[in-house]
């Protein structure tokens, strides 16, 4: 069967015909075989060299031999028992030795569920009902955190999605990135919110990076009120390097949410904080989270497979960075505005960067879907919207990195 004919009997079996809406291109997504390296296969016999990484995960790649290799190893020994296992304290110790701010953790299965479980607990810590998210930030797709994007300095939470009550997201507050002001003012007034979440690199609109000065304004600003601060690094974490982004620009967050890479591939969600906090957490406090799928053993041995490997080969980092700059030299000068830093990347239909998601908003969307379906015809595969960061991997290398830029030039 081809791409369309699947589609159109998957769209009479499934809402949209896609499990996630961002996989709903039109006239039909097309439907992968295979991958390998740095390169997708579809069932119409098509190859793309990826610059979507599945949305961030597969920072070495589709299919990389150690990955495989420890999936197959795990795989032999049994994939779910229902029991704590070796490899939960043996990889819980690698991440927390990564990341200073945390002191204990705990492995769910979705960065979705350790964004959901961080605020609960911050709840739990706080005794306050009402949180602070950034304008546009997206931190997984349960109902606190489905709101709608105001127009004020700061705006309160009005669902995003039917289905969502206004009584949940009534205590969901937003503020602007980059205005640490707002943040202030809204602190100032409201003495019910008990934590900020924060992604410190916005990823789900971008990349929209920090401004010299706002992360560091941010944690002040925070701990001066007495509210927890939530560092969302279900896409940054280990995509900017060791550590993620808090190592990057050396902040201390009070609670961490990771996803994506440390799963090297399969479901994974992790979130983790200074000890006092986390020790709310069930059995050894109030606060309740399970799951039957937390610590699965594949995911834990694929994520330390690849963890390892980076640690083995750090200066992969800087191979990415460069990579990535090759291929904003290569289109200066094509209008717009290209966005860059380490493996994460995007052209923006805008003048200037943007600084916030009304700017993002600003972008012509128009002509981006025209941009897109042009890569595509070139051979790139990008991630189909205008609000999605692109990805480069381990696995691109020099050729593939010149097949990108003479694309990007030609169809800009």
């Amino acid at each position: 069967m081809k791409s369309s004919e699947y589609f159109q009997q998957a769209r009479i079996l499934m809402p949209g015909g896609v499990s996630s809406p961002v996989r709903a291109i039109r006239p039909y997504p097309f439907y992968t075989k295979s991958a390998r390296g740095s390169r997708i296969t579809t069932v119409d016999g098509e190859n793309f060299i990826d610059c979507c990484m599945a949305y961030g995960p597969l920072i070495l790649g589709h299919t990389h031999a150690r990955i495989r290799e420890a999936i197959n190893t795990q795989l032999e020994k049994g994939w779910l028992y229902g029991t704590p296992v070796p490899l939960e304290p043996e990889y819980a110790g690698m991440i927390i030795h990564d990341h200073p701010g945390m002191e204990m953790l705990r492995f769910v299965s979705s960065g979705s569920e350790a964004t959901m479980a961080a605020i609960r607990v911050a709840r739990g810590f706080s005794g306050r009902p009402d949180i602070v998210k950034i304008e546009g930030g997206f931190h997984g797709a349960h109902d606190g955190v489905l709101v709608q994007a105001g127009s004020g300095a700061t705006t309160l939470g009005v669902p995003d999605s039917a289905g969502v009550l206004k009584d949940v997201v009534s205590h969901t507050w937003q503020v602007p990135y980059n205005d640490p002001e707002a943040l202030e003012s809204l602190l100032s007034k409201n003495n019910e919110i008990g934590a900020f979440i924060i992604e410190p690199v916005l990823g789900n609109i971008g990349p929209v990076f920090p401004e010299k000065g706002y992360l560091e304004g941010v944690r002040e600003i925070t701990r001066s009120h007495d509210v927890l601060l939530i560092f969302d690094e279900v896409i940054t974490g280990y995509r900017v390097g060791i550590g993620g982004a808090q190592g990057q620009y050396n902040i201390r967050p009070d609670l961490t949410t990771l996803g994506k890479i440390i799963g090297g591939g399969l479901p994974i969600g992790a979130f983790g904080g200074r000890r006092e906090i986390m020790e709310l957490i069930a059995p050894s406090g109030p606060v309740y989270q399970a799951g039957t799928f937390s610590g699965n053993p594949l995911s834990l041995a694929a994520g330390m497979a690849t963890i390892q490997w980076l640690h083995a080969h750090r200066g992969i980092y800087r191979e990415l960075d460069s990579a990535g700059k090759r291929i904003s030299d290569e289109i200066a000068g094509k209008g717009g505005s290209f966005v860059q830093r380490g493996s994460m990347f995007k052209f923006f239909f805008r003048a200037t960067p943007p600084r916030n998601y009304r700017e993002v908003k600003e972008c012509d969307t128009a002509r981006f879907s025209s941009f897109w379906s042009a890569m595509l015809k070139a051979g790139i595969f990008l991630p189909p919207s205008q609000f999605e960061t692109n990805f480069l991997s381990a696995a691109h290398d020099d050729q593939d990195v010149d097949r990108i830029s003479a694309a990007y030039r030609s169809c800009l």
